[in-house]
Order: C-alpha cells, then structure tokens, then sequence
C-alpha cells in the first residue's frame, strides 16, 4: 500500500451548497482506498491504495465525485514521496515561516510552462514573489492588498488543471504523510 494525497479543486457545488467532509471520505471508502482522512474542509483526501499512476487515481476519484455530488471537480494526486518533495522544496522558507497564510502552491495536474510562470510577474505587487519549482507555482501573496492581481492571473486558462493550498495546509499534509512512510 502506498499513501497518497488527493486535492479537490472546489468543494461547492452551487448556491449555498458545499461538500461535507464525511461524504467526501464515504466516496473515497467506497472505491476501496484505505485509512481515508480529510485534513480541513477544504478538498484535501489522504489515504493508502495499491501503488499506481496517480492519473489513474485521478479519473477515478473525478467520476467518483461526479456521480456522488453530481459535478464533476478536478483533483491532483500525489504520492506521500511527491508530497514530501514538494514541501521540501518551498522557495519561500522564511516567508512561510512568518505568514503561512500568505505563501502558497498551486500544484499543477502538468507542469506549469515557464512561459506561463513568467507571464505572472506582470500580475504581481512588488511585495509578492512567483516561483516555479518542478512545474508547481509558489507564490508569496501582499499582506497589505487583500485583492491581488496574482491570485485572479493563476487559473486554470492561463496555467492548465491546477489547485492552490496554502503553507500551512501543505505543511499540515505533509504532517499527516509523513507519518506513514
């Protein structure tokens, strides 16, 4: 068995209405992934399966969720190993530290182009930085603009399937992973 993660990128289905974690964890269960755990209610799934490709995974839990809530929502998997990397490639160390809040990844279903990461530099404040590590987009976002251009500039057009998290919900996943290697 092999721990993995999975990242919902919306958890509301319309007016008003937004997934219950223990429903999200039932789906999970009933395609037989194992030691299914919600971290936050916001989309994020670890369990254990059989070690295969996390695309596979993905369709999987997409029309799962798509025939439970009736919406379909893209989702990235990544293995325990993957997820570790990515935290430990964090190129904002002394950001996250000070404002976990406001550093966060977008992790890519494919990697970011580095044209598409550089085109963002033009959306950023001077305060806010954009990093691409291994096709995933790190950003520090402005504590003093609470609407930031680079937030709206990093969708789903402009850079492919992706979903964002924040430092200190990677880091809490990471916690939760870690664990069981």
């Amino acid at each position: 068995m092999q721990t993995y993660i999975a990242l919902l990128y919306s958890i509301i289905l319309g007016e008003g209405r937004r997934v219950v974690m223990a429903d999200l964890k039932a789906m999970a269960e009933g395609l037989g992934l194992k030691n299914v755990r919600t971290l936050v209610a916001t989309g994020n799934l670890v369990f254990e399966a059989r070690a295969t490709k996390t695309a596979d995974l993905e369709l999987r839990l997409e029309a799962a969720f798509e025939k439970t809530f009736g919406r379909h929502v893209d989702i990235i998997v990544r293995g325990a190993d993957d997820w570790l990397r990515l935290v430990s490639g964090n190129p904002f160390p002394v950001e996250s530290a000070e404002a976990g809040d406001q550093v966060a990844v977008r992790v890519m279903r494919k990697p970011a182009s580095a044209d598409a990461v550089a085109a963002l530099h033009a959306y950023a404040a001077e305060d806010e930085k954009v990093l691409s590590v291994e096709g995933d987009i790190w950003v520090v976002f402005s504590r003093e603009r609470p609407s930031s251009r680079l937030l709206a500039a990093t969708n789903h057009k402009r850079l492919g399937i992706g979903t964002s998290r924040n430092w200190n919900t990677v880091r809490r996943l990471a916690e939760m992973v870690g664990s069981r290697q």
